[in-house]
């Protein structure tokens, strides 16, 4: 049976070539190990002043396609948000630490041809890891430049093959209050639940992130795996995820049912539709001690306008 979704080409400047891949640490091998953490909840709003901007590992500064430097390695893996282990960023880390994150396995079912649960080992090995480069905007209007590794979702969706009701992909994260302290607070509905639209999970910017800086995923940033979709809100980005269901309904996310008022479904980066407690308009890059004006889409808009084409935008924060 023919796949009926397409994914749309990525830019070639967001991939790192072949062979600057396989110059880096054996990222497939040392997967063997992987180990981990969880669901990404949506910002706070504190801020802090972290160190400049540098690549970690090599003499050349990694950039962006827009010039802008990767953020440090340090800044990437002390500033997270991970409500599962707590509300304080700079907390996540320590006491992400010892989470489980192997043995994994993804299931991966619903309205499709070729339901599959799938190990992480399976993952890596299936399809070819790439590093993507990528902008991630917080809703709470601060962002980073973080260089992960990984693979199209789109990928992973042509293996299983969506049937032509499917319309909505339903993520939802691991759910272990033992490990997790923050899951036993009473406000927020574990586990953790995301949602894309078919054709959004399709475009070949949304990826399946698996590490970064070329090496595993990190407890505090979502091993062992996590979702990355640029150009929206980095709340859409679920972590640590372990179910991924084809729907014909589009799913409840945590977020817009905790405050459906300020956090919609489609979460796409818009500088003109401010959040109701603050501005978007511009953002703080983690590192830099002034703001920058925020771009339409997250400056991705080349990539994914066109799946927005005839939709107020300003309806769909």
């Amino acid at each position: 049976m023919s796949n009926p979704f397409k994914s749309v080409p990525v830019r070639s400047s967001e991939i790192t070539p072949k062979h600057v891949y396989l110059s880096r640490r054996d990222f497939i091998k040392a997967a063997g190990v992987v180990a981990g953490s969880m669901a990404l909840a949506a910002c706070a709003p504190e801020a802090v002043a972290t160190e400049e901007s540098s690549a970690m590992d090599s003499g050349s500064t990694k950039m962006d396609e827009l010039g802008t430097p990767v953020n440090t390695f340090e800044q990437i893996t002390n500033y997270n948000n991970y409500y599962e282990f707590s509300t304080n960023k700079e907390a996540v880390a320590p006491l992400s630490e010892n989470f489980t994150a192997s043995p994994w396995t993804v299931e991966v079912s619903g309205l499709v041809n070729k339901p599959k649960t799938f190990g992480v080992e399976d993952l890596l090995s299936l399809f070819p890891q790439e590093e993507r480069i990528y902008r991630l905007r917080c809703v709470e209007a601060w962002s980073m430049v973080i260089p992960w590794m990984g693979f199209p979702l789109a990928s992973l969706l042509n293996m299983v093959e969506p049937t032509s009701d499917a319309q909505y992909l339903r993520f939802e994260t691991v759910y272990r209050p033992e490990e997790m302290k923050g899951q036993g607070s009473p406000f927020y509905p574990w586990p953790y639940q995301e949602g894309l639209r078919v054709d959004e999970a399709m475009n070949d910017l949304a990826i399946l992130a698996t590490g970064l800086y070329g090496e595993m995923m990190p407890n505090q940033n979502g091993a062992p795996i996590r979702l990355v979709v640029p150009w929206k809100y980095g709340f859409k980005s679920i972590k640590s995820i372990v179910k991924i269901e084809l729907t014909d309904k589009r799913p409840d996310t945590l977020w817009s049912t905790v405050a459906p008022n300020e956090y919609g479904f489609y979460a796409n980066v818009n500088p003109e539709v401010d959040h109701p407690r603050w501005s978007q308009s511009s953002e703080r890059r983690i590192g830099d001690l002034s703001r920058r004006p925020t771009l339409m889409f997250n400056g991705y808009g080349e990539q994914v306008a066109s799946l927005y084409e005839g939709m107020d935008l300003s309806l769909h924060y």
